[in-house]
């Protein structure tokens, strides 16, 4: 059965990275080291097949400009069974040609080797336009494109991202306690902390919900990171004794102009709901694409139900 795969799109991010700073061994050990590995690239010549491709990957991106600008626009990856493939793009400008944008896309092949993802064929081009190769426009797919997307909100894409909750334990209490005046300005010095620490870690302050908000980052170690800082100024704050939970989930999700929609943005919700006073609650999906290091370590793992989803979920507290 082919599914989104959550892990070969980090495993797939991890590649981009590790050419992006020349990371020589990393690509290395993220390739095959089997003779079917294939290596295809933009120049004319660039066809490699085997063990020359994992020794000298290093030396090839190796002479790559330093990246000056590097923004991923799309990327998707599917699973199913032992093989697996990811689809990205980036648009690029190097150090030495600051006025000049590169779009480039990936398309990786992935194979389960002794139970590690492992890259069996990559092909990578800088498009240019039909028009300019072949002297004819080509709009076949591009028109059925649209045609299917008719009906489809004209700001609405899909996208990969962590969406995290905070929420306030016992507000009604904190409320009836300050009255209406002093709550309402407590929420909006709170909300415009929080929409800093967010921000400050490349997330987006998505909107508050009563007493509590939502956010979106681009990647979970983001949103791990944001909402330990959310607790710590949370604690050391000199104003009322506000006591936060938090809930993290990552996987794809529809956004519009000024919303995101979709199962993931359900499950964070629930998540949330189930931590407790100071708790921060991530999905198992949230933990293993961050992996266990100094910076994350996870305990009290839980299988649990979740309103609205079947079957059993493990979640995590992150420490």
């Amino acid at each position: 059965m082919t599914r989104p795969s959550t892990e070969l799109l980090a495993v797939s991010r991890r590649w981009i990275d590790a050419i992006q700073h020349k990371r020589k061994n990393q690509m290395r050990n993220l390739l095959s080291e089997h003779q079917h590995l294939r290596f295809v690239g933009t120049g004319e010549d660039e066809l490699w097949a085997g063990e020359a491709v994992r020794e000298g990957i290093g030396e090839f991106f190796g002479v790559i400009p330093q990246f000056l600008k590097h923004e991923e626009t799309f990327a998707e990856a599917f699973e199913n069974g032992d093989s697996g493939w990811a689809c990205l793009t980036h648009d690029i400008v190097f150090a030495d040609q600051p006025d000049r944008t590169f779009h480039v896309r990936n398309t990786l092949i992935f194979a389960l080797e002794e139970g590690v993802w492992k890259i069996v064929l990559r092909h990578g081009s800088l498009p240019i336009p039909n028009i300019d190769f072949t002297g004819i426009e080509q709009n076949a797919i591009a028109d059925l494109v649209v045609a299917a997307r008719k009906g489809f909100s004209l700001d609405q894409r899909d996208g990969f991202a962590s969406i995290m909750f905070t929420d306030i334990v016992n507000s009604s209490r904190l409320a009836s306690l300050m009255g209406d005046r002093l709550w309402s300005t407590e929420m909006a010095r709170h909300f415009a902390s929080l929409r800093e620490i967010i921000e400050d870690a490349d997330g987006q302050f998505v909107k508050s919900l009563g007493d509590g908000t939502m956010s979106s980052f681009p990647e979970p170690a983001q949103a791990l990171h944001a909402a330990r800082a959310i607790l710590q100024v949370t604690e050391q704050s000199d104003g009322p004794a506000i006591a936060l939970r938090i809930g993290i989930h990552t996987g794809n999700i529809v956004q519009t102009s000024d919303d995101f929609f979709g199962s993931v943005v359900n499950k964070a919700a629930r998540i949330a709901a189930l931590a407790a006073s100071g708790e921060i609650q991530v999905s198992d999906t949230t933990r293993r694409m961050v992996g266990e290091t100094q910076d994350y370590r996870f305990t009290k793992t839980t299988s649990v139900q979740l309103q609205g989803f079947e079957g059993e979920h493990l979640i995590h507290r992150l420490d």
